[in-house]
């Protein structure tokens, strides 16, 4: 196949590209590098089937060239902004890098008649359950950040495009990713503020948020388990792990994977980490695992795994 994966030099997006050029697909790549970083991809410099074109999505005169071009069979949409922190204080991130790349990559896929996707969509959708084990079936979606809110309103775009142009769809919503090529978040933050002051470390709320953190390799083999087969409309699914880790666990294997010893927890205090974040979150994953995927690390395992490749 001839296949586009938008945000491809981002974080999971090279993984996936990865496993795609790995199945022998031929891959093209946009990615103005907003999350996305150089580094990501450099190891694919010289693969005479992988093509990269540094744009920006929102650019729809320049993103129907590269459709004209490219020809593409199937669409894997990871352009996104991933940072939930940085568009809690700066709104417009969401609507530009996460709402806005949705809609001009669905139009060019209706003037172009691509009829397969796959969407990076999010548990964030859902909002703050209290801790219920959340299905897709889960209602009201009601996202309390703006991140979440962006992804919910793709998830709307894409099923009015879906239906109107009879695209089949395969969305996933996930939870914290996280393994090689981390560029942020909570592991990213810790390993880094212990690097530079290893007596001390600040952690946000009260230590006692839990959410399921899955490794990124696991994400990536359900997206090429699953994207071969889809029908007609929308397939969604969540993907995750049955398992949470606390905040104040990371930092327990952080310190113990990096050798250090009576480290000074100092927490800022309140249930959430920041306004707009969900403290508790749990999966119902019965429909993934009915169709035969299962995650290989718990969240503890994949929290441990990571900070051994990230340290």
């Amino acid at each position: 196949m001839n296949v586009l994966v938008a945000g491809g030099a981002g974080f999971i997006g090279s993984h996936l590209i990865d496993a795609l050029l790995a199945e022998g697909h031929r891959v093209v790549c946009i990615d103005n590098f907003f999350i996305g970083t150089k580094k990501n991809i450099e190891h694919l410099s010289g693969n005479p089937k992988f093509t990269f074109y540094e744009q920006n999505i929102c650019d729809q005169d320049a993103l129907s060239a590269v459709f004209d071009k490219e020809n593409f069979d199937f669409v894997f949409h990871l352009a996104a902004n991933s940072d939930i922190q940085a568009s809690a204080k700066n709104p417009p991130i969401e609507y530009h890098n996460t709402y806005s790349t949705t809609f001009h990559l669905l139009e060019c896929m209706r003037t172009h008649q691509v009829k397969k996707l796959f969407f990076a969509s999010t548990s964030a959708v859902y909002g703050e359950k209290e801790g219920e084990h959340v299905a897709e079936t889960t209602t009201p979606l009601e996202p309390i950040s703006y991140y979440g809110a962006a992804k919910l309103g793709s998830e709307g775009l894409i099923s009015a495009y879906s239906y109107m142009n009879r695209i089949s769809v395969l969305i996933f919503r996930f939870p914290n990713v996280i393994g090689p090529r981390l560029t942020h978040g909570v592991i990213f933050d810790f390993v880094k503020r212990l690097k530079e002051n290893p007596k001390e470390l600040t952690i946000l709320g009260d230590g006692t948020q839990s959410k399921p953190y899955m490794h990124v390799f696991d994400l990536v083999r359900g997206i090429i388990t699953f994207k071969d087969g889809i029908q007609e409309g929308i397939t969604l699914y969540n993907i995750g792990v049955e398992t949470q880790t606390s905040v104040t666990r990371i930092a327990d294997i952080i310190c113990g994977k990096m050798g250090l010893e009576n480290v000074k927890y100092r927490y800022t205090g309140g249930r959430g980490g920041w306004r707009g974040d969900v403290p508790v979150f749990a999966y119902n994953l019965d429909k993934i695992h009915s169709a035969g995927w299962q995650a290989t690390w718990t969240s503890d395992e994949t929290v441990a795994k990571t900070v051994e490749e990230v340290i």
